[in-house]
Order: C-alpha cells, then sequence, then structure tokens
C-alpha cells in the first residue's frame, strides 16, 4: 500500500447516506400517534439533512424516496388491512397494492430531495433554509394532487409539543415548516463550525419558547353556556356491518346506548351508522328517534346512506333530528373507496382484484354546516377531516365541529391513532371544541386546544360525554389558510436558489 493512502483512514461505507435516509424516515414514524415522540421527528429531519449534505442530484433523488419508503412503508403498512381483510382481495394483491402506493406516494419526497441537491446553496443554507421548503412544497403538493392524501404529514406530530402554539396561526403544514427548520437547525448545531452553533442554538430556542408562549392565546372566545355532548361507539365488526341480517342488532345496539344518555344535549352516533338507506328506515326508526329526542329535548347526529330517489344518485350522510331536522352530506370522498376515479380506464383492473366499489355522489353544500338543534357545527365524514381547508370553510358561523368515521377499515393498526390526532389538529387550527363518533374507535371529545377531555378506546362498545363549549371567531389559519406557509416556503426556496447563484463561479 502506498504510505499516503495508509493515513485516509477508513473509508466510509458508501450505502451510508441512502441507509441514513431509509432510517430517518422510519424514524419519523415515532413522532406520530400512538407514540407521539415528537422530538423524534426534528432528528429525523436532521438526519436527512445529513443524508442529503452529499452528493449528485440523482443520489439526492434516490435518498428522499428511501426516506419516503421508510415513512411511508412503516406509517401506512395498514392499508392492506382495508384491501385484504375487508376489500376481498387476496393477500398477495393487497400487498401489491400497497407497495405500488407507497413507491407513488414516495416520490414527493424523491422530489424533494432531488431539487435539495440541484438547487443547493452554501452549505449552511440548505438545512434550515433550502430543504423545509422543498419538504412543505412537496407535502403540499401530496395533499392536493390527484384529489390528495395529507396522512403523515410531518407538522401532527408536534401536536403534543411546544411547536403546536403556531398551528392555530399557520395550520399543520406551518408545523411541517417548522419542524423542517428545527431539524435544519439541530443539524447545522452539529455541523456548523464556532459562531455557526451558537445561531443555531439561538434560533431553536427562539423558535420553540415562541410556540410555548403562543399556546397560551385564546385566538377564539366562548359564545353561549356549554352543553353535554355524547359519543356513541357501539363496536360493529366491519365483517358484519353491512349483513342485512345484523341490521337489527345494529340499530338495537345504538339504541340502547342512546337512552343511556338522554339527559344528554346532543348525542352522536358514528358514520353509516344506519347500514340502510334513509328513505327505507325513515318511519320505522327516524320518526320515532326523533319524536322520543323532542320529547327529551336532545338533538342527535346519526351517519346514515341517503338515496336521492329522484336521480337515483346516493350520499353518504349525516342526519341532525330533534328540534329540527336537517343534513350534510360528504363533499370528498374517498378514491377506490366510495367513487371510481378514471372509471373507464381503471374498472378492469378494479374487476381484477375484486376491489368491492362504493358509488357515492360528491354533497352539493358550498360549506360544511350541519344545523344541531339551534346551534350550527362543521361537518365533516371520514376522510374529509384530513383536509384542514376544508374543515375550516364551516368557520366563523360554525360554534363547534363534529367528525364521524368508521376506522374499522383499519383494523387494529396505528391508523385510528393516526386519525384521531389529526381530528385534534383540527380543532387546534379552529379554535373550536370537537366531537367525534367513530364505529371502533377511537371516538373522543377534544377541547379547542386540541386536548383529547375523554375517549371510547378502540374496540369497545361504549359512550363518552363531557361538556363541550360553543365558541366564536375565526383564528388566523381560519382567516388565511395555508397561503402564509406556502409562501414563506416559496421566499426559502427562492433565497436559497439566490444564494446558490452568488456562491457559483
Amino acid at each position: 500500500m502506498h504510505p499516503s493512502l495508509s493515513r485516509l483512514g477508513p473509508r466510509p461505507w458508501p450505502y451510508l447516506p441512502a441507509a441514513t435516509a431509509l432510517a430517518a424516515g422510519a424514524l419519523a414514524v415515532l413522532g406520530f400517534a400512538p407514540f407521539s415522540l415528537f422530538p423524534l421527528a426534528v432528528i429525523a429531519l436532521a438526519l436527512l439533512n445529513e443524508s442529503l449534505a452529499t452528493g449528485p442530484a440523482v443520489a439526492g433523488l434516490r435518498r428522499g424516496w428511501l426516506y419516503g419508503l421508510g415513512l411511508l412503508g412503516c406509517g401506512l403498512a395498514w392499508i392492506r388491512i382495508s384491501m385484504n381483510q375487508y376489500g376481498n382481495m387476496d393477500s398477495w394483491a393487497a400487498d401489491l397494492l400497497m407497495v405500488l402506493f407507497v413507491l407513488w406516494m414516495a416520490s414527493y419526497y424523491a422530489l424533494a430531495g432531488w431539487l435539495a441537491r440541484r438547487l443547493q446553496p452554501a452549505p449552511s443554507w440548505t438545512g434550515p433554509v433550502l430543504l423545509p421548503g422543498l419538504y412543505v412544497l412537496c407535502e403540499w403538493l401530496r395533499g392536493w394532487l390527484f384529489t390528495g392524501f395529507p396522512w403523515l404529514t410531518l407538522g401532527y406530530t408536534q401536536i403534543e409539543g411546544p411547536l403546536a402554539g403556531y398551528a392555530p396561526i399557520l395550520g399543520v403544514y406551518g408545523l411541517s415548516l417548522l419542524t423542517a427548520i428545527s431539524g435544519g437547525l439541530l443539524w447545522g448545531l452539529i455541523r456548523w463550525p464556532g459562531r455557526g452553533r451558537l445561531a443555531a442554538t439561538a434560533a431553536l430556542a427562539i423558535l420553540w419558547l415562541g410556540g410555548a408562549a403562543l399556546q397560551q392565546v385564546p385566538w377564539t372566545q366562548p359564545a353561549d353556556a356549554p352543553f353535554t355532548a355524547t359519543v356513541v361507539q357501539a363496536n360493529i365488526p366491519q365483517a358484519i356491518k353491512w349483513d342485512p341480517e345484523a341490521r337489527a342488532d345494529i340499530v338495537r345496539a345504538y339504541v340502547g346506548l342512546t337512552r343511556e344518555h338522554l339527559d344528554s344535549d346532543l348525542i352522536l352516533w358514528p358514520e353509516t351508522a344506519i347500514p340502510d338507506f334513509l328513505d327505507q328506515v325513515r318511519e320505522p326508526l327516524i320518526e320515532p328517534l326523533a319524536a322520543q329526542a323532542r320529547l327529551e329535548g336532545v338533538e342527535i347526529v346519526l351517519g346514515i346512506p341517503v338515496l336521492d330517489l329522484g336521480n337515483g344518485h346516493y350520499y353518504n350522510g349525516l342526519l341532525s333530528i330533534g328540534s329540527q331536522e336537517d343534513l350534510y352530506a360528504k363533499r370528498h370522498l374517498v378514491p377506490f373507496g366510495e367513487f371510481l376515479p378514471f372509471k373507464a380506464w381503471l374498472g378492469p383492473l378494479v374487476k381484477m382484484f375484486e376491489i368491492p366499489m362504493s358509488d357515492f355522489s360528491l354533497g352539493t353544500a358550498p360549506r360544511p354546516l350541519l344545523r344541531v338543534g339551534a346551534r350550527t357545527a362543521g361537518a365533516s365524514i371520514c376522510y374529509e377531516d384530513i383536509f384542514p381547508q376544508e374543515v375550516a370553510q364551516a368557520l366563523p358561523e360554525a360554534q363547534f365541529l363534529i367528525s364521524v368515521s368508521n376506522d374499522a377499515w383499519f383494523g387494529d393498526s396505528l391508523a385510528p391513532y393516526q386519525h384521531l390526532e389529526m381530528a385534534r389538529m383540527r380543532a387546534l387550527e379552529t379554535g373550536r371544541d370537537l366531537v367525534r363518533a367513530t364505529n371502533t374507535g377511537i371516538s373522543a371529545i377534544i377541547d379547542w386546544r386540541g386536548r383529547v377531555l375523554g375517549r371510547v378506546p378502540a374496540f369497545v362498545r361504549g359512550t363518552f360525554s363531557a361538556p363541550v363549549q360553543p365558541r366564536t371567531g375565526a383564528t388566523p389559519f381560519v382567516r388565511w389558510g395555508n397561503w402564509p406557509t406556502i409562501g414563506f416556503a416559496l421566499a426559502l426556496v427562492l433565497a436559497a436558489t439566490l444564494m446558490r447563484r452568488r456562491h457559483t463561479p
């Protein structure tokens, strides 16, 4: 060996940056519910910065894609449960489609990684400036392109941490941006020399202490007196939910649990609690139940499919009965679950895999509002509550939020906990209490700060009651939506790009 080579020391493992990116994605999952280890999401972004610190643009694409595989592969593996256990799909087909879906969703992070290396400015600008902007822009793109799938948005990891104080101002994407900036600053704290470390430490302290201070700000105000709400969770197994022979038992379960809480002001049943069309059960069930509700002075809100006898379309509905009747029809349907996109092209593929298709129509209400007695609620049905701006459209008129779901599709997995976490973020963003009922759990009542007042655990038949405070006013996020965050992210990318040109010979 040549003497000069012996002084170079051991060569680094060539696959270390790629392995670091994959591990960073998997680590980020521990920041989400049910683990809720929010500092790990910041560490994951610091590791992603380390993996993207060197190499050509194509290496950045590969490492960003591996980060996405780690995040989505570990965090979304439950998708196969929906397709295999409840979708009548063979295990191999469910596994294949789950893998293909994760590979496709990971491409958003591949784009961020490629651009991070392609546009790299001075090294100190990449971590806290360029990558956070790119990360959030690609996350936001994933949230609406092709109807959107914003599950595992990074900002949700901070619902228990100090950065949550920014949620009423910037929303969940703003929290993603601040988490990514924190990861870049943490990376700089380790990698930058001298004063750079002091600057990174000071910036982190200001960012996190600012969030803690903002948590004390009441962005909305109480309106009227509190009322008592009860969530009902009948825990109907998905395997029998649509079995005609089980319908009578299902109705008895919900009615029995309801009669135990007729002293409440509001009783909420989950999505499609009644597995039959409204017109078919109106006379034998809805009218007697409404009469009893009026007699007891309680409002009942329940999920039920609604058939329009005029045009034959049917809707995923939320019906309010009691002192008055009102109906909300779901406006954002689940692709491949409630409707088939690109039916002419994908119909034969779905038929081959034996996916049980629904064919719901979109609700036409301009805003997601539901009249519940003398109060107005912001309504969301299942998939809708993962879209922040759609929920915010109910404000400022809505005095509280109602969310119903059938998370039985997810089985015993991470998904019900992740979904509850997203509902908590909607309450925090809008400054409204939220009442949430699901078929098999997790049902809960959440206050305007995003705190869970109580819950019915998954796969348990039961109820939970708590006071709900109607509120008025609008948070900055309700007024401005995601645009301040998207504008800031674009500004970060532009600043980093200009810095790159300045340093390019």
